[in-house]
């Protein structure tokens, strides 16, 4: 009975693994960074915004929007408003998430 449970935990531990693992995310600032510096920065250089300077990319700015979270960013990027156009269209999936990324760990590191 032990061998059959010790085999039973292993496989749904084992099986657990892989399939967590392929539904991880994968980030990766440095693309973010591109991304950003290729579609946002024209707008945002620095964190800023020179558009509506009330709504920089600083931590504190993006709390009090509720933008403060990859979630809240990446729904921004997808569908854009106010004056900011939606990149949903033009970018992928993956170029969205590793922005949103970024622009998160930038603003929570103040590191524009």
């Amino acid at each position: 009975m032990r061998l059959l449970f010790s085999l039973f935990l292993s496989f749904f531990t084992v099986y657990r693994l892989t399939i967590g693992s392929s539904f991880a995310e994968e980030i990766d600032l440095d693309a973010g960074a591109q991304v950003f510096s290729d579609n946002c920065a024209a707008c945002h250089i620095g964190g800023k915004n020179s558009v509506n300077p009330q709504k920089t990319l600083e931590l504190e700015v993006l709390s009090k929007f509720s933008k403060d979270s990859v979630d809240a960013i990446k729904l921004q990027v997808e569908n854009g408003a106010g004056a900011m156009p939606a990149f949903g269209d033009r970018l992928s999936d993956e170029d969205i998430s590793n922005v949103a990324n970024f622009v998160l760990n930038s603003a929570k590191n103040n590191s524009w």
